[in-house]
């Protein structure tokens, strides 16, 4: 508990809530909310565009992940948690900010001719996976912080504590453990085993995946219905084909 990686999940499940809340107010699925309404009337006649359509109302989607994730956290009691809980509150707030953050405008052209003489306007959400990567980077760049549990959260390291904390900043107490070895203590299965793509530079290529230790090849014969017809009346016929393929599986 306490690491980059918890820290990731709770700001994920946030924004996440907020995301997923928020689209249903704007599709009309919920009672409580709609379109944001504070918007309507607004714009600049002059620029010639104005507020129009359906605007995603964040403030709905955003109380109600408050409400949700953090109310448990703030009735916890007793002292010795209360540096763990801020914490957490903290990296909550920073998945809702990433949600907030990257808000965007679209518009729509009215005009002769298909021309932009006036534009309409709303507020939308970006796509969950922009979201994933920005909180993403942040997880890469995550704040240590000190393991002395006080309220006010500080960096761990002495000569970085005046550089302030950031609302979008993830914070984390402990180091990651070792994922690339099997701890069954801690729940780790280690990638010993695991199946990796030798070709890809990403998180399930081989090099990254089997944590430097190399990988076995061995050839997998694969049996599958091919070229299949349809025979009057009424069945299908289909070859069977059969094919090699290389897999590779971490040291």
């Amino acid at each position: 508990a306490g690491t980059k990686e918890t820290a990731f999940i709770s700001a994920v499940t946030a924004a996440g809530l907020v995301h997923s809340v928020t689209r249903w107010c704007s599709a009309g699925n919920v009672t409580e909310c709609s379109c944001d309404v504070t918007l309507r009337h607004g714009g600049s006649a002059s620029e010639g565009w104005h507020w129009g359509g359906c605007s995603d109302d964040i403030h709905y989607g955003m109380a109600f992940s408050r409400k949700f994730l953090d109310v448990p956290f703030k009735n916890m009691t007793g002292k010795s948690g209360s540096g763990l809980v801020a914490m957490n509150l903290h990296n909550n707030e920073a998945g809702r900010q990433a949600v907030a953050k990257l808000m965007s405008v679209d518009c729509r052209c009215h005009g002769v001719s298909g021309s932009c003489a006036v534009k309409t306007c709303w507020k939308t959400m970006s796509s969950f996976e922009k979201i994933g990567q920005f909180l993403k980077d942040k997880y890469e760049n995550s704040i240590q912080i000190s393991d002395r549990l006080k309220k006010k959260l500080r960096r761990k390291e002495k000569s970085q504590r005046k550089i302030p904390i950031g609302k979008e900043d993830l914070l984390y107490v402990n180091k990651s453990p070792n994922y690339c070895v099997e701890d069954q203590k801690l729940g780790i299965p280690g990638t010993q085993g695991r199946e990796c793509n030798r070709t890809s530079q990403g998180p399930e290529g081989c090099n990254l995946l089997c944590c430097g230790r190399g990988y076995n090849t061995h050839v997998v014969r694969q049996v599958e219905r091919c070229e299949c017809k349809f025979v009057w009346c009424c069945y299908v016929r289909c070859r069977r084909c059969e094919s090699m393929t290389d897999v590779h599986t971490c040291k």
